[in-house]
């Protein structure tokens, strides 16, 4: 007979499917393992790179202490965590680390020039010798923490991040601070060339004489270093690994553009300065810092009072001057006669070499006399008038500045033809905001013959809306710290 054999079947079953299971289970753990590590390393290089971030604010928050005043010594302690700490405050981390900070004039013969190339490091070079240069470099060093590709940095008093992927963002804001009228920096100057590496706990000391040096206002480094500011535009070039970071953080404490050369990693920063506004005796050069873009109407007065001794009052045939405006490649020119506007002639050669020109249209600006001397008169050209009327007089040259489909138009758009009129007021307006696309408008008066203006009773009047947060007043200091590693 044979044997019944189906309870070991049954055994050699349930083995089987407690290994099968096993190996399942197995499997699943190591799929797990498999994934869930990067994961689990990337949080633990996270916690690290936080924990280093709150460490190296606390230090922050101590160097400001140390440098201004507060306390001449501070000491911060930190884990390293398997990362390595260098302070680099020498020659060679100096050539990476450093600020230039440059007054520009649009008076200067070079303006033009070096601004349309100002968006790179060292555009400055060729400029230097110019007997109204006036630029002063310093450097700032830092201390750096590294973690695999990840860096953590104190530098200019700020604390800065960069992820291995390039990117930049700024954990406590560097000792950069703008009020809307005064830009104040006191650049912090890490000296010193030590590193550290390990597991342990490291201690960084800063140490400060608390004597900053005054880089500006400084008229011994530069006559026009002064306050308020005697400059058109300030621009601070800032070269440093971080540089994308301080670029994000100066757009968003000041109302300007920072643009990035990322070749030199460099933020480029602009500030244009608070222009001269109200009424002042009558100059040959005066300007527009600049016109609120948002501001549909940013001039209030533009207006010339003249006075003028004549021989015959009644003609007042001595008041005739020219006013010219430029700004990048447009151009401006008004011809006045007696107590008319003869003709407004705009040009932007960047797009023709034909001028759109307006002529007087009847429209007469009044003349006062003396009644004590009848030779004696004087007349307000006011470029902002809304009753007086021009012609646009085009002598078959089409205007293309306020066609819609223009590239270069300004509002109101609309096509203008042959003996269409419009408003002195319009005129002005729409051609001084298109010229303040390019930036700062440089304006010439200029008396056309005979020098009978008496330009010391004269004078010209001029108001608009700059866009706000212009810089009046800057202030730059050198501080020096000492820091060493324990």
């Amino acid at each position: 007979m044979g044997k019944d054999l189906s309870g070991n079947k049954l055994a050699v079953s349930s083995v089987v499917g407690i290994v099968i299971m096993l190996a399942i289970t197995l499997l699943s753990i190591g799929i797990m393992i498999l994934y869930t590590m990067p994961a689990i390393d990337s949080m633990q290089d996270m916690a690290k790179a936080q924990k280093i971030e709150q460490a190296f604010t606390v230090f922050d928050s101590r160097t400001s202490k140390a440098a201004l005043g507060e306390s001449p010594l501070q000491t911060t302690r930190l884990s390293l965590m398997g990362g390595n700490v260098e302070i680099m405050g020498d020659d060679d981390a100096y050539n990476e680390s450093q600020i230039m900070i440059i007054g520009l004039s649009s008076n200067s013969t070079w303006y033009d020039d070096f601004y349309q190339n100002r968006s790179y490091w060292n555009a400055w070079a060729d400029y230097e010798n110019k007997t109204d240069f006036a630029g002063f470099n310093t450097s700032m060093g830092k201390i750096v923490y590294t973690y695999n590709d990840r860096i953590i940095a104190y530098e200019g008093g700020g604390v800065w991040s960069r992820y291995p992927t390039g990117g930049t963002i700024m954990i406590s804001p560097p000792e950069f601070h703008f009020n809307g009228e005064t830009l104040t920096l006191p650049i912090m100057q890490i000296k010193g060339n030590t590193s550290v590496a390990g597991t342990t706990d490291a201690s960084i000391a800063i140490a400060s004489s608390n004597d900053p040096e005054i880089l500006f206002p400084n008229t011994t480094l530069n006559s026009i270093f002064v306050n308020p500011l005697d400059v058109d535009k300030i621009i601070i070039y800032i070269q440093s690994e971080f540089y994308d970071g301080w670029a994000d953080y100066a757009e968003t404490l000041i109302s300007t553009t920072a643009t990035l050369d990322h070749e030199n990693k460099t933020a480029i920063i602009e500030l244009d300065t608070e222009p001269e506004m109200g009424t002042y005796p009558l100059s040959q050069n005066f300007k527009f810092a600049r016109l609120n873009k948002t501001d549909p109407e940013p001039i209030y007065n533009f207006s010339f009072y003249i006075d003028v001794i004549t021989t015959d009052a009644s003609n007042f045939n001595s008041a005739q001057f020219w006013l010219r405006a430029s700004s990048g490649t447009k151009e401006i020119e008004y011809e006045t006669d007696k107590t008319t506007i003869q003709h407004v002639k705009y040009r932007d050669s960047a797009v023709s070499t034909n001028w759109e020109t307006w002529v007087d249209a009847g429209s007469e600006f009044t003349k006062y006399e003396d009644p004590d001397n009848k030779k004696h008169a004087n007349c307000t050209f006011d470029f902002l008038n809304e009753t007086y009327l021009m012609e646009y007089s085009d002598g078959e040259i089409e205007e293309y500045s306020w066609n819609v489909t223009s590239p270069t138009t300004m509002i109101p758009n609309m096509t203008i033809v042959d003996g269409d009129t419009q408003s002195l007021y319009n005129i002005t307006m729409h051609y001084f905001k298109l010229m303040a696309l390019e930036g700062t408008i440089d304006c010439t008066w200029e008396e056309k013959q005979n020098n009978k203006v008496e330009e010391i009773d004269s004078e010209y009047t001029l108001l608009y809306d700059g866009g706000g947060n212009l810089i009046s007043f800057l202030h730059v200091t050198r501080n020096e710290l000492e820091a060493t590693i324990d």
